[in-house]
């Protein structure tokens, strides 16, 4: 018995942990349960997209692109170490190039990731997660974009901690987070990086259920214009594993926010986190995030009627992720999506040396996805996908509809 909770103390102690700063937000366990061959993949999307550049003189334009790429994934899994790699690769190619002044025909796609667990004895372990991205499209699993900018850009995550077990039921998880991202020089006063140093207290409550309690001290580096800011999180939460293949982690508290160059104090925030994994049967799946509190990525934004750029001090955000899969058969599966990012910008005021205040704006976007794939041999694979988009916002230029359809075939050996 004393082993088993142990097991259970520690094995998925980074769930709540770096919760906030995952690369993929869908996520609540981050380790592979199982070994996976070293597999590799190459194919080609066709796509169609009726709103390449949505948003100001340019929107609606209709454009279609291919999408090359390669890819691999590995993983390693025995008692002692779990090693999880991940890579795909690949470009966008624009057949007719999009209309606005800032795009090119052709842009890169890729990401690469590495995942690492080692134990190094039934008391101590060391966790390791990261992400390094470079494309063209937000990626709404990573909680960074609330809207889609007119360039490219570097993601980064590293995800460092140690857990000790100190009793048979109590451990604690201590680590360090570094995120950061970097656009090209068509989208200014974006950039920004962060870290982020957490400690996360742990108590076996059952079998099955972890208590958590955590705070977090965050600190982030706009630039340009873009001011950095100060963030401490005291959070209550657990961890419940329903069954081997179903997991619920979840936590809520306060969010202290701090943004520099301002006259204002310190602004106390509720914050929340909650995310799900299951596995219903052999044939459906699903995956479930939910997360509210301030962000500081998108921050300095213009705003109709109003020349000079607009920096708000908060923006309370709410991301809703679902993502579903169900296999019809062997050589055929269905598979879906959604997105919900509900923004409120407060606390605005212009980013020159006037500082005028600036009404509060909210924005709020919807992107749903369907597909299927069908395996036409053991090793080719067919997909075909539908994505719509629809961007509610009182900031300028970011009200708009956008679908596109992508057609791929991909070799896997």
């Amino acid at each position: 018995m004393k082993k088993k909770y142990s097991r259970i103390l520690l094995s998925s102690a980074m769930l709540t942990a770096s919760f906030a700063n995952a690369a993929d937000l869908y996520k609540a366990d981050p380790e592979a349960d199982a070994s996976i061959p070293l597999k590799w993949s190459v194919g080609l999307d066709a796509v169609w997209d009726d709103n390449t550049n949505p948003g100001g003189v340019t929107d609606g334009d209709e454009t279609f692109a291919l999408s090359p790429f390669t890819g691999l994934s590995y993983a390693s899994v025995d008692p002692q170490t779990t090693i999880a790699l991940y890579s795909r690769l690949g470009m966008i190619y624009y057949i007719d190039e999009p209309e606005s002044p800032t795009s090119d025909d052709s842009y890169i796609n890729s990401r690469v990731g590495f995942d690492l667990a080692h134990r190094f004895d039934e008391r101590l372990r060391f966790s390791s997660r990261n992400s390094l991205s470079y494309e063209l499209e937000p990626d709404y699993s990573q909680g960074v974009t609330t809207s889609r900018q007119s360039g490219e850009y570097l993601f980064y995550s590293t995800d460092n901690a140690l857990g000790y077990r100190w009793t048979e039921r109590f451990g604690t998880y201590t680590g360090i987070t570094l995120t950061g991202v970097a656009y090209d020089d068509s989208v200014a006063n974006a950039d920004r990086d962060s870290y982020t140093a957490y400690n996360q207290l742990r108590y076996q409550f059952s079998q099955q259920t972890v208590l958590t309690g955590s705070y977090r001290f965050s600190q982030s580096a706009g630039s340009g214009l873009a001011s950095d800011s100060q963030d401490q999180y005291f959070i209550f939460g657990a961890e419940h594993r329903v069954s081997a293949s179903s997991t619920i982690v979840g936590g809520a508290g306060l969010q202290l926010r701090e943004v520099d160059n301002t006259a204002s104090d310190s602004t106390a925030n509720p914050y929340l986190e909650f995310s799900m994994n299951t596995q219903l049967n052999e044939a459906f799946n699903y995956s479930l995030f939910v997360r509210y509190g301030a962000e500081d990525y998108d921050t300095l934004v213009s705003a109709p009627g109003i020349v000079p750029l607009i920096e708000f001090e908060s923006k309370m955000t709410l991301r809703l992720g679902v993502t579903t899969q169900y296999r019809v058969s062997p050589t055929l599966k269905f598979f879906g999506g959604l997105n919900v990012i509900s923004a409120s910008f407060e606390e605005g005021r212009t980013a020159d040396n006037l500082f005028t205040p600036v009404a509060d704006q909210d924005e709020t976007l919807l992107n749903v996805s369907i597909g299927s794939a069908v395996n036409f041999t053991e090793s080719l694979i067919g997909t075909l996908t539908y994505n719509f988009t629809n961007s509610d916002s009182d900031l300028a230029d970011r009200t708009y509809d956008r679908s596109t359809v992508t057609a791929g075939l991909r070799m896997e050996f």
